[in-house]
């Protein structure tokens, strides 16, 4: 909680107005994000892989620049599916087939939020290789609805789906590759 607001409850455009006012820093919504992970998602399951590491630097960095200077989005946290390359992250597709990869590459979509200055918290579950329609098909754990544990989120990329409902980050990148996003 951050000024009296849980900034875990705010929408990404909101951040990005609280971080353009000054009233947050990317370091302290990265770090209430990355609390808010830590506490709910041994339940939700969400997340395949957090980079604590990686978006504490990131987060550093937007704040090391002055306000004046940063880009629109700049230090707004993100969750990206697992299908999506990140240099240097193990991407995994959520099959063992991958498990140990690390891409010497972004991927185009990840590349231009990159550029754009977000913050990555981590890899998201999905159906393995994003073929199936209800994250139960993981190599590595079923993702869970945050609303009733005893449901799935649907779609491939239920962990996105999941990460945004739980309020793990203000906004998650999916795919749709045979319905995803649209279950």
């Amino acid at each position: 909680v951050l000024m009296g607001i849980d900034v875990t409850t705010l929408t990404a455009r909101r951040c990005r107005d609280l971080l353009a006012g000054g009233e947050v820093s990317a370091t302290e919504l990265a770090r209430a994000y990355l609390d808010r992970i830590a506490a709910l998602d041994d339940s939700v399951q969400a997340y395949l892989a957090v980079d604590e590491q990686g978006a504490l630097s990131a987060a550093a960095a937007v704040d090391a620049k002055p306000r004046s200077e940063r880009l629109p989005w700049e230090g707004v946290p993100i969750g990206l599916k697992d299908v999506l390359c990140v240099k240097g992250m193990e991407t995994t597709c959520a099959s063992r087939i991958l498990k140990g990869y690390v891409p010497p590459y972004d991927a185009t979509v990840v590349s231009k939020l990159r550029a754009a200055g977000l913050v990555f918290l981590g890899k998201l579950n999905m159906d393995e290789f994003a073929m199936g329609s209800s994250t139960e098909n993981s190599a590595f754990q079923t993702t869970r609805n945050p609303w009733d544990l005893d449901r799935v989120p649907g779609g491939s990329s239920g962990g996105s789906a999941a990460c945004v409902a739980a309020a793990e980050a203000p906004w998650a990148l999916g795919s749709d590759t045979g319905g995803s996003i649209r279950q």
